[in-house]
């Protein structure tokens, strides 16, 4: 039902087969397992493994047997509410419509959290708050927040303290664009002009400190300890994710180790833990917790898997950005590596970073001729299947059956 949008054409079985069922943890061992051998389906060079299975079972602590064990039985808590019909008997609800009543003035929420004297300074942290965005995270938070309320017998309405997490969450996310288009030097943003361009680097990157800020001050407001502990990791991960974006792996078994990992921090980590946040104010039981965990990594990865491949896909119209600005940035995501195994000569120009004359084009034209835009894209699906073998644990309800939604959503995406 998910993935009935894409392209069966090229070779899937075996590929990450047991990206079905992850090992959980609350580390990033739990965040990127992704099985066994796969092989690649290019018709004009021999075929092998795009990633040996040495890496999955040991690199990421992939347990088989913990797996398997994990798969068919679920806590002893979590038998007697599980679900008893599958996802595909569920009844599917838009998550945009069910959540659009808690997300009415969201913006204007946030608007008055960065409320300060000085104009410019208020202007230029309100910039991102135009109701323009995808506001991905807000929704997610707040479908897990009531799917979460009712599973835990208690009315689906969304507790102050959950509806502040959905708020801190996109005000952490828009923190880590700005910083972001600083680093990268971009000068457009959501279809308009990047605040760096408009009021230079250091008024960007005082801004973006800003809105981390006043999220830290609404979080510690929450009053929960264990709250401000799992959101304090996001911020963390953040940073360390980015710090691994500057680095490149020479050996290409941890290079796509380091890609998955980086794409856990910089990305899937804010939903996962903001998805676990709101499981804590209602909920004692860390296997469910876990489930809220998981379903925020799952879908957290699976959407940049998404965005990466529209890098390649999309124009800039649809995107808000310039296509190609991940080669342009000397970044190797998902449909270079894959095509890499097509076409060893992209070796040399990740290497270099696609700094070369000529480089970022080159690279463009292996990706196309290759299945890497098709591998990314399955390997998306099957982390959502992941998301909704998860979220299937909890107790019917329209919020549970908009999660589901959602993964399709984040597959089916153009922009």
């Amino acid at each position: 039902m998910c993935c009935r949008r894409f392209s069966s054409g090229f070779t899937t079985s075996g590929l990450f087969d047991t990206l079905r069922c992850f090992r959980g943890s609350s580390g990033y061992s739990s965040a990127s397992s992704t099985g066994r051998t796969s092989w690649s389906s290019a018709p004009r060079k021999e075929r092998r493994p795009l990633f040996p299975a040495r890496i999955h079972s040991k690199a990421l602590n992939l347990r088989p047997s913990v797996i398997r064990h994990r798969c068919r039985s679920l806590h002893p808590t979590l038998q007697s509410c599980s679900c008893r019909a599958t996802h595909s008997d569920a009844k599917l609800r838009d998550p945009f419509t069910l959540a659009q009543k808690d997300l009415t003035s969201l913006y204007d929420d946030i608007k008055k959290e960065l409320f300060v004297a000085k104009t410019e300074l208020k202007y230029l942290c309100d910039y991102y708050f135009d109701g323009r965005g995808k506001a991905i995270r807000p929704i997610i938070v707040v479908l897990m927040a009531r799917a979460m309320n009712i599973h835990s017998n208690r009315a689906g309405d969304l507790l102050p303290g959950q509806r502040t997490i959905a708020m801190i969450s996109e005000m952490i996310h828009t923190a880590s664009l700005v910083h972001d288009d600083v680093i990268d030097r971009s000068d457009e943003r959501r279809g308009k002009r990047s605040i760096n361009d408009v009021w230079g680097e250091k008024k960007a990157i005082l801004a973006g400190d800003f809105i981390l800020s006043a999220a830290t001050m609404a979080l510690a407001r929450i009053g929960n300890s264990t709250v401000v502990k799992v959101l304090s990791h996001v911020i963390e991960d953040l940073v360390r994710g980015e710090f691994m974006q500057l680095g490149s792996k020479e050996n290409e078994d941890e290079r796509f180790k380091h890609y998955l990992e980086k794409t856990y921090k910089k990305t899937a980590s804010l939903m996962a833990h903001s998805c676990k946040a709101v499981c804590i104010l209602v909920n004692s039981d860390p296997e469910v917790h876990e489930i809220a965990y998981q379903y925020g990594k799952n879908v957290g990865i699976a959407f940049q898997l998404v965005d990466d491949v529209l890098d390649f896909t999309s124009g800039a119209e649809q995107l808000g950005k310039p296509a190609a600005v991940d080669l342009k940035l000397g970044l190797a995501t998902g449909p270079v590596l894959f095509a890499c195994q097509q076409f060893p000569e992209l070796h040399a120009l990740i290497m270099r970073r696609f700094s070369s004359k000529g480089d970022v084009d080159r690279a463009w034209q292996y990706v196309l001729q290759s299945d890497g835009v098709q591998q990314t894209t399955y390997l998306a699906r099957r982390y959502c299947e992941e998301a909704i073998r998860q979220i299937s644990r909890l107790q019917p309800s329209p919020e549970r059956d908009a999660l589901i939604r959602l993964t399709e959503i984040v597959l089916s995406r153009d922009k």
